[in-house]
């Protein structure tokens, strides 16, 4: 008789109930992802308009990243937090270089992107922890 070889850890799939953390991270994620691409298009195409309003384009990487922060794709979470670094950048650039009231929106850009970065980062976290919870509750139940 042969035996199936135990699948391999990084094969192991997460809870199919996610964690209280894994939760409030991913509602946190969502929110500020959202609040980010409603700023951004107001911004370009209502409140300081620049051009034809094509600067509105560049909430296209929020939109994409939408549908996989709502299905729990841990790969969305992980270049989301890469890429909205461009987006604290812009904002950095936009509150200092700005005059009068739209300074403030660039503070907010900023704000909204750092706390997406946190929400991501703390998501990727909790999701690894779980990961390796149940991989340990695995090996335990395993073993017995």
């Amino acid at each position: 008789m042969s035996t199936l070889p135990a699948p391999a850890p990084s094969s192991t799939p997460l809870p199919s109930v996610p964690t209280p953390a894994v939760q409030r991270t991913r509602w946190g994620a969502v929110a500020s992802c959202i609040a980010l691409l409603v700023l951004g298009l107001l911004w370009e195409l209502w409140l300081a308009p620049t051009g034809r309003g094509t600067l509105a384009l560049k909430v296209l990487p929020l939109a994409l990243a939408l549908p996989g922060l709502l299905r729990l794709r841990l790969y969305t979470y992980r270049w989301l937090s890469l890429a909205v670094w461009l987006y604290v950048t812009e904002g950095l650039v936009r509150a200092t270089s700005d005059t009068g009231p739209w300074a403030w929106l660039g503070w907010l850009e900023t704000a909204l992107a750092t706390a997406l970065f946190i929400a991501c980062a703390a998501h990727v976290r909790a999701r690894l922890a779980a990961g390796a919870q149940q991989l340990a509750g695995a090996g335990d139940a395993g073993g017995a």
